[in-house]
Protein backbone atom coordinates (compact mmCIF):
# COMPACT_ATOMS: atom_id res chain seq x y z
CA UNK A 1 0.00 0.00 0.00
CA UNK A 2 1.04 3.45 -0.97
CA UNK A 3 0.64 6.64 0.89
CA UNK A 4 0.47 9.74 -0.39
CA UNK A 5 1.28 12.51 2.30
CA UNK A 6 1.08 16.66 2.11
CA UNK A 7 3.09 17.99 4.54
CA UNK A 8 3.09 21.88 5.62
CA UNK A 9 6.00 22.68 7.78
CA UNK A 10 8.68 20.77 9.29
CA UNK A 11 7.24 19.80 12.76
CA UNK A 12 4.26 18.78 11.55
CA UNK A 13 5.40 15.39 10.76
CA UNK A 14 3.78 11.53 10.60
CA UNK A 15 5.07 11.03 14.10
CA UNK A 16 2.48 7.99 15.36
CA UNK A 17 1.19 7.90 11.43
CA UNK A 18 4.41 7.39 10.55
CA UNK A 19 5.64 4.88 12.83
CA UNK A 20 2.32 2.78 12.47
CA UNK A 21 2.46 2.55 8.50
CA UNK A 22 6.13 1.56 9.06
CA UNK A 23 5.10 -1.68 10.82
CA UNK A 24 2.33 -2.17 8.44
CA UNK A 25 4.76 -2.44 5.45
CA UNK A 26 2.68 0.89 3.98
CA UNK A 27 4.95 3.21 2.12
CA UNK A 28 4.87 6.80 2.65
CA UNK A 29 5.69 9.47 0.14
CA UNK A 30 5.95 12.77 1.77
CA UNK A 31 5.57 15.77 -0.65
CA UNK A 32 7.20 18.88 1.61
CA UNK A 33 4.57 21.64 0.49
CA UNK A 34 6.63 24.34 1.67
CA UNK A 35 9.52 23.56 -0.06
CA UNK A 36 8.35 23.43 -3.03
CA UNK A 37 7.99 20.06 -3.66
CA UNK A 38 6.07 18.84 -6.93
CA UNK A 39 2.36 17.42 -6.36
CA UNK A 40 1.98 14.30 -7.69
CA UNK A 41 -1.48 12.58 -8.85
CA UNK A 42 -2.93 11.37 -5.77
CA UNK A 43 -5.18 8.94 -7.66
CA UNK A 44 -1.29 7.16 -8.47
CA UNK A 45 -1.09 6.35 -4.64
CA UNK A 46 -4.17 4.33 -2.50
CA UNK A 47 -5.03 7.06 0.19
CA UNK A 48 -3.88 10.79 1.03
CA UNK A 49 -2.46 11.89 4.32
CA UNK A 50 -3.10 15.84 4.96
CA UNK A 51 -1.24 17.23 8.09
CA UNK A 52 -1.18 20.23 10.22
CA UNK A 53 0.28 23.11 9.73
CA UNK A 54 0.02 27.25 11.12
CA UNK A 55 -1.25 28.30 8.01
CA UNK A 56 -5.15 29.47 7.19
CA UNK A 57 -6.81 27.35 4.61
CA UNK A 58 -7.24 30.73 2.57
CA UNK A 59 -3.78 32.66 2.71
CA UNK A 60 -3.17 30.94 -0.44
CA UNK A 61 -1.36 34.84 -1.38
CA UNK A 62 1.27 34.32 1.24
CA UNK A 63 1.45 30.03 0.86
CA UNK A 64 0.95 29.67 -2.86
CA UNK A 65 1.23 25.98 -2.85
CA UNK A 66 -2.48 26.05 -0.94
CA UNK A 67 -3.62 26.18 -4.49
CA UNK A 68 -2.28 23.32 -6.47
CA UNK A 69 -2.19 21.41 -2.94
CA UNK A 70 -6.40 22.28 -2.71
CA UNK A 71 -6.49 21.00 -7.14
CA UNK A 72 -4.57 17.91 -5.58
CA UNK A 73 -7.10 17.60 -3.20
CA UNK A 74 -10.55 17.82 -5.32
CA UNK A 75 -9.25 15.50 -7.76
CA UNK A 76 -8.26 12.55 -4.99
CA UNK A 77 -11.91 12.59 -3.14
CA UNK A 78 -13.60 13.33 -7.02
CA UNK A 79 -11.95 9.74 -7.41
CA UNK A 80 -12.94 7.87 -4.40
CA UNK A 81 -8.81 8.20 -2.94
CA UNK A 82 -9.14 7.52 0.93
CA UNK A 83 -8.37 10.60 2.55
CA UNK A 84 -7.24 11.36 6.15
CA UNK A 85 -6.67 15.06 7.56
CA UNK A 86 -5.39 16.16 10.30
CA UNK A 87 -6.71 19.77 12.44
CA UNK A 88 -5.58 21.93 9.07
CA UNK A 89 -5.74 18.96 6.64
CA UNK A 90 -9.44 18.57 7.33
CA UNK A 91 -10.46 21.98 7.02
CA UNK A 92 -8.32 21.77 3.42
CA UNK A 93 -10.91 18.83 3.03
CA UNK A 94 -13.52 20.94 4.19
CA UNK A 95 -12.33 24.15 1.88
CA UNK A 96 -12.00 21.39 -1.21
CA UNK A 97 -15.54 20.15 -0.43
CA UNK A 98 -16.94 24.06 -0.74
CA UNK A 99 -18.12 24.22 3.38
CA UNK A 100 -16.52 27.10 5.16
CA UNK A 101 -13.67 27.27 7.55
CA UNK A 102 -14.00 29.95 10.41
CA UNK A 103 -12.31 31.25 13.37
CA UNK A 104 -14.02 28.65 16.58
CA UNK A 105 -15.20 30.59 19.65
CA UNK A 106 -12.02 29.67 21.26
CA UNK A 107 -8.53 28.33 20.27
CA UNK A 108 -7.89 24.78 21.66
CA UNK A 109 -4.30 24.06 22.29
CA UNK A 110 -3.60 21.14 24.52
CA UNK A 111 -4.73 17.61 25.62
CA UNK A 112 -8.43 17.08 25.12
CA UNK A 113 -11.48 14.34 24.55
CA UNK A 114 -14.03 14.14 22.03
CA UNK A 115 -17.45 13.06 22.03
CA UNK A 116 -18.48 10.59 19.32
CA UNK A 117 -21.84 11.32 17.45
CA UNK A 118 -24.24 8.75 16.85
CA UNK A 119 -23.08 8.26 13.63
CA UNK A 120 -19.06 8.32 14.39
CA UNK A 121 -19.96 5.64 17.14
CA UNK A 122 -20.97 3.33 14.15
CA UNK A 123 -18.39 4.72 11.83
CA UNK A 124 -15.91 2.31 10.43
CA UNK A 125 -13.10 4.77 11.65
CA UNK A 126 -14.19 4.67 15.20
CA UNK A 127 -14.73 1.27 15.39
CA UNK A 128 -13.57 0.00 18.87
CA UNK A 129 -12.73 3.20 19.96
CA UNK A 130 -13.89 3.92 23.34
CA UNK A 131 -15.97 7.35 23.93
CA UNK A 132 -14.75 10.23 25.31
CA UNK A 133 -11.72 10.02 22.39
CA UNK A 134 -8.44 10.61 24.05
CA UNK A 135 -6.96 13.76 21.39
CA UNK A 136 -4.35 16.69 20.83
CA UNK A 137 -5.57 20.16 20.53
CA UNK A 138 -3.95 22.79 18.59
CA UNK A 139 -5.95 25.54 16.57
CA UNK A 140 -7.84 28.43 16.30
CA UNK A 141 -10.51 27.82 13.00
CA UNK A 142 -12.64 24.84 12.95
CA UNK A 143 -14.70 23.82 9.79
CA UNK A 144 -18.73 23.28 8.70
CA UNK A 145 -19.71 20.24 7.47
CA UNK A 146 -20.04 20.19 3.85
CA UNK A 147 -22.89 18.69 1.92
CA UNK A 148 -23.45 15.33 1.92
CA UNK A 149 -20.99 15.45 5.01
CA UNK A 150 -21.99 13.29 8.10
CA UNK A 151 -20.40 14.74 11.66
CA UNK A 152 -18.87 12.07 13.57
CA UNK A 153 -17.45 14.16 16.51
CA UNK A 154 -17.97 17.05 18.91
CA UNK A 155 -16.60 18.71 21.91
CA UNK A 156 -17.71 21.39 24.50
CA UNK A 157 -15.56 24.32 22.72
CA UNK A 158 -15.71 23.19 19.21
CA UNK A 159 -18.97 21.61 17.46
CA UNK A 160 -17.01 19.95 14.67
CA UNK A 161 -14.40 17.72 15.52
CA UNK A 162 -14.45 15.39 12.70
CA UNK A 163 -16.94 14.48 9.39
CA UNK A 164 -16.70 12.01 6.31
CA UNK A 165 -17.20 12.85 3.38
CA UNK A 166 -18.38 9.73 1.06
CA UNK A 167 -17.11 6.12 1.56
CA UNK A 168 -13.56 7.50 2.86
CA UNK A 169 -12.66 11.00 3.06
CA UNK A 170 -11.95 11.57 6.98
CA UNK A 171 -11.11 15.40 8.18
CA UNK A 172 -10.63 15.28 11.84
CA UNK A 173 -9.88 18.71 13.77
CA UNK A 174 -7.70 17.25 16.13
CA UNK A 175 -4.29 15.35 16.51
CA UNK A 176 -3.97 11.82 16.77
CA UNK A 177 -0.19 11.40 15.49
CA UNK A 178 1.56 13.34 17.80
CA UNK A 179 4.65 12.23 20.09
CA UNK A 180 6.24 13.37 23.05
CA UNK A 181 8.83 14.87 20.85
CA UNK A 182 6.42 16.58 18.56
CA UNK A 183 4.44 18.45 21.50
CA UNK A 184 7.57 19.95 22.74
CA UNK A 185 8.63 20.95 19.37
CA UNK A 186 5.12 22.41 18.84
CA UNK A 187 5.45 24.80 22.49
CA UNK A 188 9.05 25.89 21.17
CA UNK A 189 8.24 26.63 17.50
CA UNK A 190 4.90 28.37 17.94
CA UNK A 191 5.95 29.67 21.69
CA UNK A 192 4.92 33.16 20.89
CA UNK A 193 1.30 32.07 19.70
CA UNK A 194 1.67 29.91 23.29
CA UNK A 195 2.39 33.05 25.11
CA UNK A 196 -0.04 35.31 23.52
CA UNK A 197 -2.55 33.01 24.31
CA UNK A 198 -1.72 32.52 28.02
CA UNK A 199 -1.42 28.68 27.48
CA UNK A 200 0.68 26.82 30.40
CA UNK A 201 3.54 25.24 28.37
CA UNK A 202 4.78 23.24 31.26
CA UNK A 203 1.22 21.89 32.60
CA UNK A 204 0.79 20.43 29.26
CA UNK A 205 4.37 18.82 29.51
CA UNK A 206 3.71 17.48 33.12
CA UNK A 207 0.67 15.39 31.86
CA UNK A 208 2.02 14.65 28.18
CA UNK A 209 3.39 11.09 29.29
CA UNK A 210 0.11 9.47 30.49
CA UNK A 211 -2.23 11.91 27.86
CA UNK A 212 0.06 10.45 25.14
CA UNK A 213 0.00 6.49 26.96
CA UNK A 214 -4.02 7.08 26.48
CA UNK A 215 -4.01 8.52 23.01
CA UNK A 216 -1.52 5.73 21.94
CA UNK A 217 -3.97 3.35 22.17
CA UNK A 218 -6.90 4.97 20.56
CA UNK A 219 -4.51 6.53 17.57
CA UNK A 220 -2.98 2.99 16.44
CA UNK A 221 -7.16 1.52 16.42
CA UNK A 222 -7.80 5.03 14.10
CA UNK A 223 -4.92 4.12 12.05
CA UNK A 224 -5.93 0.24 11.44
CA UNK A 225 -9.44 1.31 10.79
CA UNK A 226 -8.26 3.57 8.39
CA UNK A 227 -6.36 0.97 6.39
CA UNK A 228 -9.14 -1.31 6.41
CA UNK A 229 -11.29 1.17 4.98
CA UNK A 230 -8.60 1.76 2.33
CA UNK A 231 -8.15 -2.30 2.05
CA UNK A 232 -11.93 -2.57 1.25
CA UNK A 233 -11.32 0.11 -1.49
CA UNK A 234 -8.71 -2.10 -3.09
CA UNK A 235 -10.37 -5.42 -3.08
Amino acid sequence: MRALVFQHIGCEGLGLLGDFFSSRGVSSHPVSLARGEAIPDPTDFDCLVVLGGPMNVYEEERYPFLVPEDRAIRRAVAAGVPYLGFCLGGQLLAKALDAPVTKNPVKEIGFDEVVLTPAGREDPLFRGIADPLPVFQWHGATFAIPAGGVPLASSARCAQQAFRHGRAAYALQFHLEVTRSMVEEWLATYATEVAADGVHAPGILAEADRRLALMKDAAGRVFQNFLDVVERGLS
